[in-house]
């Protein structure tokens, strides 16, 4: 009976092998889904983003505050673009009736087939950001949710400073 397929031999024994020398060969990720406070050796979405200093860590918070401020840069924009179409729908219809703006009784609209894929494209950015936000805010670490909470005040701050209309 030859046994020389099934037999385990020292050989292939590779994959565990490898992974216990790799425990010694340096630095690995530090992945909590439990509350943490863990700086050096955190990584974030993906190993690429392994911090391995506080210099790395200061600008992952840095960068976290951006990409949320960058969230209500998006939804401002949202917001622009649309009164933008409004406004140029508005001085379109005037000069059609020949009447003011101000006086004019607009009806609702609808953007156009070429306005729309700007306005879902502005979405889908909006979308994507959100959900790397949550993402990050999912590795539990206390000064990312920190800074998660510092970029909503700067963002709303900056970006929601606008006049309010008085009724």
């Amino acid at each position: 009976m030859d046994h020389g397929d099934h037999s385990m031999g020292h050989g292939e024994m590779g994959d565990m092998g490898d992974m216990m020398d790799d425990v010694g060969k340096g630095p690995v990720c530090k992945i909590s889904i439990l509350w943490n406070w863990n700086t050096i050796d955190t990584c974030f979405l993906s190993s690429t983003w392994h911090v391995r200093s506080n210099a790395m860590f200061a600008g992952s918070c840095i960068g976290v505050v951006l990409l949320i401020m960058s969230l209500e840069f998006l939804r401002r924009s949202v917001k622009e673009y649309d009164c933008f179409l409004l406004r140029k729908y508005t001085e379109r219809q005037a000069a059609l009736s020949g009447t003011p703006p101000a006086n004019c009784v607009i009806p609702r609209y609808r953007p156009t087939i070429l306005e729309q894929p700007i306005r879902a494209l502005l979405h889908m950015i909006q979308f994507a950001v959100a959900y790397f936000v949550m993402l990050l805010a999912m590795y539990y670490n206390g000064y990312i949710i920190i800074c998660i909470f510092i970029g909503a005040y700067l963002r709303a701050f900056i970006f929601q400073w606008e006049t309010l209309a008085i009724y």
